[in-house]
């Protein structure tokens, strides 16, 4: 059997849609998966088992890496493509059965959307497939069972980045003596190419206590380091979404952007914005998308500050839940 699985060109997309090829790897035990991506997202599929070849969708002139595409797949005969980026391609190849996505008006989380277009009774729980060298090297960059803060201040535009200052402030009283993750490590994440924009954050934070690792290891390691935190905060990103993946608990920021959208996925996660609504955002006179001006102003510390002890008391609440279950 085989499965074609089209999915996102942006790394955030392409972990919320996870969850449908998991469900497919779950239902038929014995296919081999193609999955298309775009370069940035690629990657995060390497590990998947039963996985033929990754087929990077790299943005070509007058549709050209759609051509590439169909060119690749057109004399394979596929029992399912699951196309989600709504293109033509799946009528183009010989196929048993099509799942094209089409865009919904809806207010639903993204991955409540993916799981009511196709027909799913519980919502496709995004999942990361994760090998045990990368697992090993994450213990070894990000120790298991000490204290850990992992931080994501970068995002792909400056409007949704929180305030580097804010960061370090935080991670600073996050992380003293009478802070919740007192004398932790605190280990800071970002991509290729975002060294410059982590930098003063680093050099702000505690000597000796910082793990830099901004466009040092590939998503898969980042993933599996993360899985080793204790608390990750973050602005909207694809790190934020790789971290809920993981499991840690997880607070996204959020200010021009839909959190009831893209909040971050799962029982130990929390978004939080400023004072300003997403519609006050972008309605603001002169508000524009392309512009350098950030749009995280009206978030505080203690705001998040406040969400971080929501939230770790929620998970503490539900570990000592099921600790009691278990010895039932």
């Amino acid at each position: 059997m085989k499965i074609l699985f089209i999915t996102s060109n942006r790394i955030g997309d392409a972990i919320l849609s996870s969850g449908l090829l998991a469900q497919l790897a779950d239902q038929y035990r014995t296919a081999r998966f193609t999955v298309a991506a775009g370069p940035a997202a690629a990657p995060l599929f390497q590990d998947m088992p039963r996985l033929e070849r990754i087929i990077v969708l790299e943005k070509r002139p007058l549709a050209g890496h759609w051509r590439k595409l169909w060119l690749n797949c057109l004399l394979h005969r596929w029992d399912i493509i699951v196309d989600l980026r709504g293109s033509a391609i799946a009528w183009l190849l010989w196929c048993r059965r099509r799942l094209v996505h089409r865009s919904q008006q809806s207010e639903a989380h993204k991955v409540v959307q993916l799981g009511v277009a196709y027909g799913l009774d519980v919502p496709p729980q995004p999942r990361i497939w994760c090998s045990a060298d990368r697992t090993a090297r994450a213990a070894h960059l990000c120790p298991v069972g000490a204290p850990l803060l992992a931080l994501g201040p970068t995002a792909n535009w400056v409007g949704k980045q929180w305030p580097i200052d804010r960061f370090a402030t935080l991670a600073a009283r996050l992380t003293s003596a009478t802070g919740p993750l007192a004398g932790a490590q605190i280990v800071v994440f970002g991509g290729p190419g975002e060294q410059a924009m982590a930098a003063p954050l680093i050099k702000a934070l505690p000597e000796g206590r910082v793990i830099d690792l901004v466009g040092k290891v590939d998503l898969l390691t980042a993933y599996a380091c993360l899985r080793n935190a204790t608390l990750y905060i973050g602005n909207d990103s694809g790190l934020m979404h790789l971290a809920a993946t993981a499991g840690v608990p997880t607070i996204g920021l959020f200010g021009p952007s839909r959190e009831n959208h893209y909040g971050p996925w799962g029982a130990n996660t929390m978004a939080v914005r400023g004072t300003q609504s997403f519609e006050e955002i972008i309605g603001a006179p002169g508000y524009d998308h392309l512009s350098d001006q950030c749009h995280m102003t009206s978030l505080s510390v203690e705001r998040v500050e406040a969400a971080v002890s929501d939230l770790l008391g929620k998970v503490a609440v539900a570990t000592t839940n099921l600790r009691a279950q278990a010895g039932q």
